[in-house]
Parts: C-alpha cells; structure tokens; sequence
C-alpha cells in the first residue's frame, strides 16, 4: 500500500498526520501539487510538484494509484476514479469512500453544483474540527493495521 495525497486542499493538520503514520509504519507518503510542498527528509516520504492547471494534480494521482493504495482526498470525482483503479479513498475529515457510497455522493456533489451555477447559495463545509481531526486519525490507523 502507497499513499497519495490530494496536497494542494489538504489541510496542514492532516499533512501532519499523515507524515507522523508514514514516520511510525514506513509506509510509502507522496504528495501531489502544484506547488511545493516541504516534507521531512525520509526515505518513504517524497512531494511531487506538478504544473499548474484544472485537476493536474488529480491527473497524476489517478495515474500513479494502482489496487490497495490509498487516496487522500475531498475531491469527490478523484475518490471516485480512485476507487475505480481499486485504491482506496479517504476524505480529510475521515469517510470512507467506497464503491457502494461514491456514486450517492456523486450525485449529490453534481446537484449542489447545479445549484451553485443557478445563484442559490449552497454555502461551504463547515471549519474542520477536534472531532473531524480525530476521524481521520483513527479511520487511517483502521486502515493501515489492515494492510
């Protein structure tokens, strides 16, 4: 198992997180932007910095994932080419995405975007939180004590 993350929204907390797991288990940790990102000078811990444009760096992790690696990400349409590839998808605040619920959240994703392009505002997430942190920890050592 690799993971990769969507670096370019992730938040700092999580960055941390995820350097601190890769730090303990030796887990492979590779972030993708498209601007730099500083990481710790470990052997299974890399940035990649990719050019700027619409979903480039999406692109590129969709292109490196293969079966049983793990997505960090809050991009719907990336978890779900993810989830396609076999890799497993993981949001910033700790959900689980998988073949049975991406497509509701698709879906669901796709109507608030309507309704944004039709001037209702649909308003934003909500601030992450001490729980949202906590989810995400604790999803992320579930699934790397499986792997």
């Amino acid at each position: 198992m690799k993971i990769w993350v969507d670096a370019d929204a992730c938040p700092v907390t999580i960055k941390d997180i995820l350097v601190r797991a890769a730090e303990r288990t030796g887990i492979e940790l590779t972030f993708i932007a498209n601007q730099p990102i500083k990481v710790p000078p470990y052997s299974n811990i890399r940035s990649i910095q990719v050019q700027a444009g619409f979903d480039v760096a999406d692109d590129e992790i969709v292109a490196r994932c293969s079966d049983g690696d793990l997505v960090i990400t809050s991009d719907i349409p990336l978890a779900a080419e993810a989830i396609e590839k076999g890799a497993l998808a993981l949001s910033t605040r700790g959900e689980l995405h998988t073949s049975s619920n991406i497509k509701a959240r698709l879906n669901m994703r796709d109507f608030l975007d309507t309704m944004r392009a039709s001037g209702v505002d649909t308003g934003g997430p909500p601030a992450m939180n001490h729980n949202d942190r906590k989810a995400f920890a604790d999803q992320l050592d579930r699934l790397l004590a499986k792997r």
